[in-house]
């Protein structure tokens, strides 16, 4: 696939294919025209996107202070924990069928001792629950657990899958939020207390998680892809593309690129979905940045084949090129 994708990236870029916008007359600027405009990007930092866009540094900052508040809340961080930690338990289901080792099922233990530990420590907030009037007991029992059982769980699950990490994507993500869980170690957690000691604990996680993560931080952009999106996975772009100015006043416009290998509906719609979050990524880092003039996204999408189309998405626009095989397009002049 990488080498597919490769060989398009050369048939994009070659003088003898002529550009849909510029045939069409769609754009005032060809899209992809530059070889660094055909690069394939891993979204996975705000660092990266504000690069892109030319977020100076205040900027930045405030695009961090305006977003901890909503993306460090304790729902979005338990959230994202057990997305996660679901994701990667059906990674490592799916290699230990196939690839059984002492790791992997060791691995497997410690994860579902994780998701264990989060459903123990949430708390309901719904009324029709007996636990928001919950008062505190008269005194402890048993010792109370801290975020830090968490972090040295992460830590074992890290060492006895490192061996597997290349087959499972997940466990990646677990090492970036590590970050966040090492910054509450301190923090309790216990669903037994009163419920108003429930709460300030959940804020102090929030507090904690908002000062220290800084506009950097993968542990700050992953929360905010759930934030958003709902999932935690990085975001892939095939062809990075560029900001363009298209000749009207404080008018710009990004344009992303993915390669797909037929134009079947439900792969198009696929790509059209994950491309969409990029750009809306790009948009919402925008607005929040408070930059100035109208960011327009555009998408771009190839496949072998001859049909080409145009269409809206989400209020997006985004272009379908077909690439013949034909005589005029391989060539040696095009290779």
């Amino acid at each position: 696939m990488n080498a597919f994708k490769s060989l398009v990236r050369v048939f994009i870029g070659s003088p003898s294919i002529c550009s849909t916008n510029a045939k069409e007359k769609i754009s005032s600027f060809d899209c992809f025209g530059k070889t660094s405009e055909r690069e394939p990007m891993i979204v996975n930092s705000l660092t990266l996107v504000s690069n892109v866009l030319n977020v100076t540094a205040q900027q930045r900052k405030l695009v961090r202070l305006t977003i901890c508040p909503q993306i460090t809340q304790h729902r979005i961080w338990m959230g994202a924990l057990e997305k996660i930690l679901n994701e990667l338990k059906l990674e490592i289901d799916l290699l230990n069928f196939q690839f059984p080792s002492k790791g992997t099922k060791m691995g497997k233990q410690i994860v579902y001792s994780c998701l264990k530990f989060l459903n123990e420590s949430a708390v309901s907030y719904d009324f029709d629950s007996a636990s928001w009037i919950r008062l505190s007991p008269a005194k402890v029992v048993d010792s109370p657990r801290k975020w830090e059982d968490v972090l040295e769980m992460f830590t074992d699950l890290i060492n006895c899958l490192k061996s597997e990490k290349d087959w499972l994507c997940h466990l990646k993500t677990i090492e970036v939020m590590k970050e966040g869980v090492s910054q509450i170690r301190d923090v309790l957690v216990d669903n037994s207390i009163g419920y108003k000691d429930s709460r300030h604990q959940e804020s102090l996680v929030q507090r904690k998680l908002s000062k220290t993560l800084g506009h950097s931080s993968r542990c700050l952009f992953t929360l905010l892809l759930y934030y958003l999106y709902g999932q935690v996975r990085d975001l892939e772009v095939d062809l990075c593309g560029a900001m363009y100015g298209n000749g009207i006043e404080n008018r710009l416009t990004l344009c992303m690129g993915r390669v797909l290998t037929s134009n079947e509906e439900k792969m198009v719609w696929s790509g059209v979905k994950q491309l969409d979050r990029a750009l809306g990524l790009f948009k919402f880092v925008w607005e929040t940045a408070g930059m100035k003039g109208n960011l327009e996204l555009q998408g771009h999408l190839w496949f072998v084949g001859p049909q080409e189309r145009f269409f809206t998405y989400r209020g997006n626009a985004f272009f379908l090129h077909g690439i013949s095989l034909g005589p005029k397009i391989i060539s040696s002049k095009a290779l």
